[in-house]
């Protein structure tokens, strides 16, 4: 995999509550492409980050219907890639790559 597809596959960390508490637990949560796979995930943030990946979990969040000036309208549908790193690694997701 080229670094060009690295960079491709993971599109955003997600900063939310839930996935800060996940840090207590060297976990690390990114939104990433539909057609990403658990191995290319582990590839990309291990090459892109430096770090050591233990295990990649994958979900596939549906959009919510939403109503803007009465009208009906649909949020994109988004996969999560939450990263459980190995012990003594860390990713700083408030700066750049």
């Amino acid at each position: 995999m080229n670094r060009e597809r690295m960079y491709e596959i993971i599109l955003a960390p997600v900063i939310t509550e839930k996935s800060t508490r996940g840090a207590e637990f060297n976990q690390v949560t990114f939104k990433v492409r539909p057609d990403a796979t658990k191995p290319e995930i582990k590839g990309a943030v291990e090459t892109l980050f430096g770090v050591k990946v233990k295990a990649v979990n994958t979900m596939n969040v549906k959009g919510k219907t939403k109503r803007f000036r009465g009208q009906l309208g649909q949020r994109g549908d988004v996969k999560k890639a939450i990263v459980t790193l190995a012990e003594g690694n860390a990713i700083d997701v408030t700066t750049g790559i």
